[in-house]
């Protein structure tokens, strides 16, 4: 390999050192698929907010019978705000990392009364570590967010249909004090290097999964360009998980309904997928979409849970996911381990 991934020794904080080192050794041995670097991030020096209120609609994520709106409102306060419309007694909620309700399936932010709350918000919340957005309202009047074919990507032309803004306040960065790992149980687990100086955020992503997905890696650094690349990439689901939840999903409020398509997810099986997977690899019958989902739109989430700082350094994932993502943030935030950048 070259350079650009030989990573230090980390100091292990969770998990089995035997266990991430087996992890580790399955990690190196996996080629990299795709590498997009670039010279800086592309974000502004100085905070950015939208010029105006844009929206976007489409079918509820966990009500597919109804239309759901998402709206992104400009904002002069730092960070990122959830605004539910239908509740006008509640105050909104910042997104951080203090407000995770749950991270068993998808993230729920919530704060105040236990209806204020947004589902699913790791497609929408990835905006703002993605484009190097720092100062969001997002007004919606149900907890049910709108789900789209092309993933995310609706959500970035709504942003540039908007129009970026640049605020006369400088941008806060944050980074891990010393390299850091996290391992599972389960052969999985993440790293935390430090800026290097150069304010940015590199993210070194692989997978592994026993269906045609196979194993995937990719390593890129996040700037506007990249993130608009991935958030064309949808959420997967097996075959058998898509048909029991459309038979039995109905009876669990975390699936009931579920507005869930062959074209909105990407389907897979053993030995084929169910419908048309993107992201091809160019000579090969494989493709990318699923780990270019995990990185861009679930692991960018987690690291946007850092109120109105922006993290830079690098993260290496291995296997990981939303819960193990989010335990690991909130690790950093209760053991000091976060240092100004």
């Amino acid at each position: 390999m070259g350079a650009a991934f030989e990573y230090p020794e980390c100091r292990l904080v969770a998990g089995n050192p035997a266990a991430f080192a087996a992890a580790k050794a399955r990690f190196d041995a996996k080629p990299v698929d795709e590498t997009r670097f670039a010279d800086h991030s592309g974000w502004n020096a100085n905070r950015t907010t939208i010029a105006g209120e844009v929206s976007e609609s489409g079918v509820g994520t966990f009500r597919g019978s109804e239309k759901r709106t998402i709206t992104f409102a400009p904002s002069t306060r730092p960070g990122w705000w959830i605004r539910r419309t239908d509740l006008p007694e509640q105050l909104d909620t910042a997104v951080d990392i203090a407000n995770l309700w749950t991270s068993a399936r998808n993230l729920v932010l919530r704060s105040g009364s236990p209806h204020n709350y947004l589902r699913m918000v790791e497609h929408i919340i990835a905006l703002k570590s993605g484009l190097g957005l720092d100062n969001v309202v997002i007004k919606t009047n149900s907890g049910d967010p709108p789900l789209f074919d092309d993933s995310s990507l609706p959500l970035v032309n709504a942003i540039d249909r908007a129009g970026m803004i640049v605020t006369d306040v400088p941008a806060t960065y944050i980074t891990v004090k010393e390299p850091l790992a996290f391992a599972g149980n389960r052969g999985d687990f993440l790293m935390f290097l430090p800026d290097d100086g150069s304010r940015r955020l590199r993210l070194d992503v692989a997978i592994s999964w026993r269906t045609i997905i196979g194993d995937e890696r990719i390593a890129f650094d996040v700037t506007p360009e990249t993130f608009r690349y991935g958030a064309y990439a949808r959420t997967n689901a097996t075959h058998r998980q898509y048909q029991l939840a459309w038979a039995f999903g109905w009876l669990f409020a975390d699936t009931r309904h579920l507005g869930y398509n062959k074209n909105n997810i990407l389907i897979h099986g053993r030995r084929r997928w169910y419908g048309e997977p993107r992201f091809p690899v160019e000579g090969t019958n494989r493709f990318l979409e699923p780990v270019w989902h995990r990185a861009t739109l679930d692991l960018l989430a987690a690291l946007s849970l850092t109120g109105p700082d922006r993290f830079v350094g690098t993260v290496v994932s291995f296997r990981a996911g939303h819960t193990q993502d989010c335990d690991a943030v909130r690790y950093l935030y209760r053991n000091d381990l976060l240092v100004k950048a």
